[in-house]
This record gives structure tokens, C-alpha cells and sequence, in this order.
């Protein structure tokens, strides 16, 4: 009864499927030039799909931490695989639009969510350095400043460096971004 109402009138019906087509087709090659599938992984070189986290990647990609993690093992969170997933298309999506309505900051800051995403996870993956009986005084103080301080209040500079603008890393080398324009079409310029 309800998907009668939602056909459209005989006479209007190849009208709405041309439109439904250009939406469609429209849709799904943004998709396909933003990479959107490329985010469902954790390949570090997704997040310099967008150029302004290149100076991220490139401090990551000589920090120590790029031999044991990548980008989404620190910044999204691992109790459960609906709410990474989740964080991940949240925090895309936001990165996503203010991107493509290029009001990108020229100083990126982690917001409060991601930093305590952060958070959790250096707990998570150095848990046993910080109850290490060997190390006795090391995690006593680490202990207690664990209760009433976050990590990188400490540990800023940790994987990233002195990181604090798009152009505070201005010779780094990072993956340039393919060519979008599909070799078909490029061929067919030249005729």
C-alpha cells in the first residue's frame, strides 16, 4: 500500500528515474573521489586524503609508534565495534564538512572526545609498563598522576612532535593524493 503511493505517475515515470540515475551516479562518484571506502580501514595513509593532516602523518611516520600503531589505534576508541565504527563516521563526517566548506583551522586541536579516546588507549596499550612492580617508583607517579591528569598533558609531543600548524612542517614528505581523473578520460582528452 505505502510503495503504490511512492511510484511515480506512468507519464512521470522515466523523468524521475533519469533524475533518481544523475543523483545516484552523482553520488556515488563523490564517493568514490573522496575515497570514503579508504576510511573503513586503518591504513594511516587515508587520514592525507585530506592535505591538512599531513604534518600528522608525517611526524607519525617518524615518531617510534609507527612501528607498533596507526592512526585510529590512538585516536578512536576499542571498547566495542560499534562504537569505533561509530566514532569513525562521526568524526569523519565532521572533518568531511569542514573540509569541503574549507574552513579548516590553521592550528588543529583534538577535541574533548578524541582526547579522551586518546586517553583510554595509551592506558590500554601501556597498561602493563604502568603496573610493572620492577619499575616502583616510575608507577607510583605515574599511577597517581593517571587519576587526576590525562596522558598527554605530559606526553604532548607524543607520536606527533611539535606539531601546531599547516605549515609548521612545510618540507614534510607525505603520499601525494592520486590523480583522480580516471585513465579513460585522460585518454580521450588527447582525441
Amino acid at each position: 500500500m505505502i510503495l503504490k503511493k511512492l511510484v511515480p505517475l506512468p507519464q512521470w515515470r522515466i523523468p524521475v528515474m533519469a533524475v533518481l540515475s544523475v543523483f545516484l551516479g552523482i553520488s556515488l562518484f563523490t564517493l568514490w573521489l573522496s575515497k570514503a571506502h579508504s576510511y573503513l580501514s586503518d591504513d594511516p595513509r587515508a587520514c592525507t586524503n585530506c592535505h591538512i593532516m599531513s604534518p600528522q602523518y608525517a611526524t607519525w611516520s617518524h615518531s617510534s609508534h609507527r612501528e607498533v600503531t596507526h592512526c585510529n589505534d590512538c585516536h578512536v576508541p576499542h571498547n566495542n565495534f560499534l562504537n569505533k565504527y561509530y566514532f569513525k563516521a562521526k568524526d569523519g563526517l565532521r572533518h568531511a564538512t569542514i573540509f569541503t566548506l574549507r574552513n579548516e583551522p590553521q592550528v588543529i586541536f583534538i577535541k574533548e572526545e578524541g582526547a579522551e579516546a586518546v586517553h583510554n588507549n595509551c592506558i590500554r596499550c601501556h597498561y602493563d609498563q604502568l603496573v610493572d612492580p620492577k619499575l616502583n617508583a616510575m608507577v607510583d607517579n605515574h599511577r597517581e598522576k593517571m587519576t587526576e591528569r590525562k596522558c598527554l598533558e605530559c606526553h604532548r609531543e607524543v607520536p606527533h612532535g611539535r606539531v601546531n600548524s599547516l605549515s609548521s612542517v612545510p618540507n614534510a614528505r607525505v603520499p601525494l593524493p592520486e590523480n583522480p581523473v580516471p585513465e579513460w578520460l585522460k585518454t580521450n582528452k588527447n582525441n
